[in-house]
């Protein structure tokens, strides 16, 4: 049986909605502040390359302003339920295994009423299973790993049975913690599965203040994003054709990180576990930019990127940097 999800009062609701009416004409500044008074520790010092490849995926146009706050052109985005596959040379890992089948009824049901309209995805998304179905050439998944533990990042794990999952401690804790799953969080997709929990126990990487070298390489470092979930990471892979940061929903879209934008009120009142830290990260992500491509989970624009070809950027995206 399912445990309860966390369910926002009235007062919470009516917040968000005044939030986002007010974010829209005056939407939350940078902090120039805290731009300044982040360093850059450098990258890593890789010994190997890695792929990572995004798994097809049925794109949703979502209104601009729900997701980049105050922000009008364009007037949607595209957003997207994606999942990655990462080839290592010591294993091949899946990221954000976020939808299963019959999702409407195994997950998006047990979520407060409130949000069930605004995360519910096209009738034609692809369960996890069936995107990795669809790309026969990439090796089975030896696990997963998902940037936090929201169910449209963990959902899809109810397909895979007996898969081991490795997350971030402090997220595993947060997540399982009392009675009452937090917002957002669906425990069935944890529950009685091989768990190997991981702490970020490493050096300053870029502008991130803690990191996790998963294989002891420089490959494939996680990073620490937290605010959206008091556990979420990002993956710092080492490719062929340079650094990728997948962002998990650190930001919902590149343009968010561009501007410093943070989400809307509503959703982003109940998506974000902590607004503040949150907000704090998007400076880190804004800054990492210069050096890396940054690619959140739901952004279709840029994951569709890493979909050109077997775990290879076009000539045409490689050649393209992040912009001032």
């Amino acid at each position: 049986m399912s445990d309860p999800v966390k369910a926002p009062s009235v007062f919470e609701c009516c917040s968000a909605a005044a939030g986002f009416v007010y974010g829209m004409a005056r939407p939350r500044r940078r902090d120039e502040r805290l731009l300044r008074s982040i360093t850059d520790a450098g990258l890593p010092t890789p010994r190997r390359t890695v792929t990572v490849t995004a798994l097809p995926q049925v794109p949703r146009p979502v209104p601009t302003p729900a997701i980049v706050e105050g922000t009008f052109a364009p007037r949607r985005v595209t957003n997207a339920m994606t999942s990655f596959v990462v080839e290592h040379p010591e294993a091949t890992f899946l990221v954000d295994p976020g939808v299963c089948a019959d999702v409407e009824r195994r997950a998006i049901a047990q979520l407060p009423a409130v949000l069930r309209a605004a995360v519910r995805p096209p009738e034609a998304t692809l369960a996890t299973v069936e995107a990795l179905r669809a790309a026969p050439e990439l090796p089975s998944p030896d696990f997963a790993l998902p940037t936090h533990a929201h169910w449209d990042h963990v959902c899809g794990l109810l397909d895979m049975p007996g898969l081991p999952v490795h997350l971030h401690r402090t997220e595993r804790q947060w997540v399982t913690a009392g009675p009452i799953a937090p917002v957002g969080g669906v425990r069935d997709s944890l529950r009685d599965r091989p768990t190997v929990e991981y702490e970020l126990d490493g050096p300053p990487v870029l502008t991130f203040t803690r990191s996790h070298d998963l294989f002891g390489d420089g490959t494939v470092v996680l990073v620490d994003l937290a605010g959206h979930t008091p556990g979420s990471v990002g993956l710092l892979l080492h490719t062929r054709q340079g650094w990728v940061l997948l962002a998990g929903d650190a930001a919902w879209h590149h343009r968010q990180i561009d501007a410093v934008r943070q989400k809307a009120s509503y959703p982003g009142n109940f998506a974000d576990a902590d607004r503040e830290a949150t907000f704090r990260t998007l400076h880190r992500l804004h800054l990492a930019r210069h050096t890396v491509r940054i690619v959140p989970t739901h952004d279709h624009d840029a994951s569709s990127r890493l979909a050109v070809t077997h775990g290879q950027l076009s000539d045409t995206e490689t050649a393209e940097q992040p912009g001032p």
